[in-house]
């Protein structure tokens, strides 16, 4: 049958093993020092696998394969555990593919493993599912003072939430603002992060080797370029591989976006110091000066 697939360029991969850990059904190994999709029938071609891959080596074709079997996939994934089966009938639930997400469910009744949310994940249309979060509700801060010489610093966070699946590119905090877009382990690793980086810019967060759904990133990042018409980008990203994914994600979306904004990367050394900061050129996607 035809149907979406990923494909994997050989000689982009540099067999780092990022993307197995991004792809929970097991469809993926590294063989031979390269990435290798090892059963088409647990590829289900949607591409979560596709922001762990720190070289871009991974895409989604359409092409004749074998049918995806969620069966199989699902009896792959419970050894893994509670959490990487949430996180796939997530994945399912997010994408649309209600059949599977039924079969899938069934599977683990029948199986008398107990989830206790995959109830209602299955249920599209519960109550419960349709409830915001209280963390991912929109807030604003009041504007910090200025800081004496001397005293602690406090927060220069100035909304919530900050990560990038829950915010709102419409949030009036993010109009014309200058925005910050960092790497999860960003604000642990660089101790000023607060001072030097954060204060004056609004802030997302993200994780390209663990979030998941990562493909609404860029399209999250032209809307707050046309919509909230921000007027710079700022991405501030770890020095380790796989953190540049967030950085493409942010050219990827800004080359979507109808605006033109300066947009400059930022690297963290895992000591905690900065290694460098570059403007990015978006219509080449290379670094300039």
């Amino acid at each position: 049958m035809r149907r979406k697939i990923i494909t994997i360029d050989e000689e982009k991969c540099n067999g780092c093993g990022a993307c197995e850990s991004g792809c929970p059904e097991g469809a993926l190994r590294v063989i031979d020092g390269k990435a290798r999709l090892v059963g088409e029938l647990l590829c289900d071609g949607l591409g979560a696998c596709l922001g762990t891959c720190p070289e871009g080596a991974i895409t989604v074709e359409e092409r004749e394969a074998e049918p995806y079997d969620e069966l199989a996939v699902i009896r792959n994934i419970v050894p893994q555990g509670r959490n990487v089966i949430l996180g796939h009938l997530q994945h399912l639930k997010d994408h649309g593919q209600s059949t599977y997400l039924k079969q899938a469910v069934s599977y683990l009744r029948e199986h008398k493993i107990a989830i206790d949310m995959f109830p209602q994940i299955a249920d599209h249309n519960s109550a419960g599912a349709a409830r915001q979060c209280p963390g991912s509700k929109t807030l604003s801060f009041p504007a910090q003072r200025a800081i004496p010489e001397g005293e602690e610093m406090p927060s220069q966070l100035t909304h919530w939430p900050v990560q990038l699946h829950l915010i709102n590119p419409a949030a009036p905090h993010y109009r014309n603002s200058d925005l910050l877009i960092a790497a999860d382990c960003v604000a642990y690793a660089y101790a000023d992060f607060h001072r030097t980086s954060l204060r004056g810019r609004t802030l997302a967060i993200a994780c390209s080797k663990l979030d998941a759904r990562q493909e609404v990133y860029a399209d999250k990042i032209a809307a707050l370029i046309d919509e909230s018409c921000v007027k710079s980008i700022r991405v501030m990203i770890m020095q380790v591989p796989c953190c540049s994914g967030l950085l493409r994600h942010v050219v990827d979306g800004a080359g979507r976006a109808r605006r033109r904004v300066p947009v400059s990367c930022v690297i963290v050394g895992i000591g905690g110091e900065i290694l460098s900061e570059t403007p990015i050129d978006i219509e080449s996607t290379e670094a300039v000066g």
